[in-house]
Order: C-alpha cells, then sequence, then structure tokens
C-alpha cells in the first residue's frame, strides 16, 4: 500500500503541474473567471481519475506526456462536477476538500461559468496534437469523453441523484444512478490509456470490466463515508444522503453489508486483470485502496 501511495502523491504532482500550465493566468475582465477555474482544480485532491488514467495507459506503453494530458483532461471535467455539484441548485455544500466551495469563494454566476470553462478546457486539452500525434486517436478520446461526462454518463447520473430525493430507488436503480454519476468517468479513465495505446479489443474489455466493478467500489465507499465519516476526514459535509432522504448502497444494505459488498467488488475488479503482467499491480492495488480510503 505504502508504494501506491507513492506512485498516487507522484500522479498527484505531475497532474498538478500539466494542470497549472493549462489554467496559466490571465489578465484582463476575464481574470476573475481564471482565477475561480485554478481555485477549483489546483492544489487538492487525491486525483484518482488521473492516477487510473495513468496507469492504464503504462500497460501499453503510451508516453508519460500524453498520458499525463489525458489525466488533466479527466480531472478538468471532474472539477467542474464538483463545482457544479456544490451550486445551491444542486447539493447546497459550503465546503470542498476543506475550503470554501467556488460558488462561497467568489459567487453563483462566477461558479457556474468556472464549471462551463473547466469542461471545454478539457476537449481543448484532448483535440490538442500534444496529446496524441493521431486525429482518429484523438477524436476516440473525445468521443469517449464526452459520452462519459454527458447525458448518458455523469450528467444523467446526477439527474437521477435528484430524483432520488424525491422517488424511491430500489438495487437496481441505486446501482444504475451509481455507474453513470460516478462509474462513467471512472471507466473513461480507465479505457483512456487503451485508447492512446491503440490496444485491441481484449484488453479494453478487461479494463472494462475492472472500471465497472472499480466504480460501485468507490461508490459504495463514498456512501459509507458519509454515513461513518468526518468533515476533518472527508474535507466536506457528511450525512447529508440521510438528512436529504436519498437511497443509497448503505440504506439498503446496511453499513456491514455494504462493507461486505464493497470488498467482493474490489476483488472481481482485480480479477478482470488477469491476463496484464506485473504491469498492472499499481490498479490491482488501487482496488484495495478504495475500499479501505477515509477520504
Amino acid at each position: 500500500m505504502l508504494a501506491l501511495e507513492k506512485a498516487l502523491r507522484d500522479t498527484a504532482r505531475e497532474v498538478e503541474g500539466v494542470l497549472d500550465k493549462i489554467l496559466a493566468e490571465e489578465s484582463g475582465h476575464e481574470a476573475r473567471l481564471f482565477e475561480s477555474m485554478r481555485y477549483a482544480t489546483l492544489g487538492g485532491g487525491k486525483r484518482f481519475r488521473p492516477f487510473l488514467v495513468a496507469q492504464s495507459a503504462a500497460l501499453f506503453s503510451v508516453s508519460r506526456s500524453a498520458a499525463l494530458r489525458a489525466a488533466a483532461a479527466v480531472e478538468l471535467v471532474h472539477c467542474y462536477s464538483l463545482v457544479h455539484d456544490d451550486l445551491p441548485a444542486m447539493d447546497d455544500d459550503d465546503l470542498r476538500r476543506g475550503q470554501p466551495t467556488v460558488h462561497k469563494e467568489f459567487d453563483e454566476a462566477t461558479a457556474i461559468l468556472a464549471g462551463d470553462a473547466l469542461l471545454t478546457m478539457a476537449f481543448e486539452v484532448l483535440a490538442d496534437r500534444r496529446t496524441h500525434e493521431n486525429g482518429d486517436v484523438r477524436a476516440e478520446l473525445v468521443g469517449a469523453l464526452a459520452k462519459a461526462s454527458g447525458a448518458h454518463g455523469m450528467v444523467g447520473g446526477q439527474m437521477l441523484d435528484l430524483a432520488a430525493e424525491t422517488i424511491e430507488l430500489d438495487m437496481g436503480g441505486i446501482t444504475r444512478l451509481q455507474r453513470l454519476k460516478t462509474g462513467a468517468l471512472i471507466a473513461f479513465s480507465c479505457e483512456a490509456g487503451a485508447i492512446l495505446g491503440r490496444a485491441s479489443a481484449e484488453p479494453r474489455e478487461a479494463l472494462r470490466g475492472y472500471a465497472h466493478d472499480l466504480g460501485l467500489t468507490f461508490q459504495i465507499a463514498d456512501d459509507l463515508l458519509d454515513v461513518e465519516g468526518t468533515m476533518e476526514e472527508t474535507g466536506k459535509a457528511v450525512g447529508k444522503d440521510a438528512a436529504a432522504g436519498k437511497a443509497t448502497f448503505v440504506s439498503i444494505l446496511g453499513v456491514e453489508r455494504a462493507r461486505e459488498q464493497a470488498k467482493l467488488l474490489a476483488k472481481q475488479a482485480v480479477q478482470h486483470l488477469a491476463n496484464f503482467d506485473q504491469s498492472a499491480d499499481p490498479l490491482r492495488a488501487a482496488a484495495s485502496f478504495v475500499v479501505e480510503r477515509r477520504s
């Protein structure tokens, strides 16, 4: 686990450097926009999705610079989603990563624009020749991330999450919600390396299976943290799902069964990587990390 923690830190540091260059400070009337984008993106977070991009890319000997640009694009989308999720019209959160949310630090209109700009910048990064010299590869990355982050992915999942406050979802409904809201971007992160490396169908399918189980594991761990975690650990408010009366894996299964389900899914995730050599060990370790994380 120590090796994984170092790999996570190293990737986070490298991606932070790429993001810092992408989000270069501007002068003029739009300076406040770039300031808010940097505030939302830099200096915090585990960068877990970029780590998945970097590690999946390593399986196919993709250059580190290409992998980090794709990883940065994923993080731009993830950070945009957090900015918008925190808005009063959505989750109405005051804290994110232990500091005021963007709409609290700036204002709601600026937060909306910052999220919009981060999202569109992700596709600007992927479409750039510096990400990959092959235009077909760049187009596939753009299309896959668009699907993962849009109405058939993360945004669709967020709509279901809002609906969950007024309708009762069963286990199948919760699973579908989380596959879209959380799992879709994790799935893209795992497959992005295969796209960059122009991998064949078999390893791509293995990574999709891994990502599916990992994404559900990640969300169950999130649900457990919302019940058992503290604001100091998570850097955000806890207990909000129960207060809103929303169904979660924990509310349906209970704490102990949910924890056992997370462990089972983590084991299943690792099994999908059976045909990869030791280069996939960081991805194997990541499955256990997701179950045990406290933030």
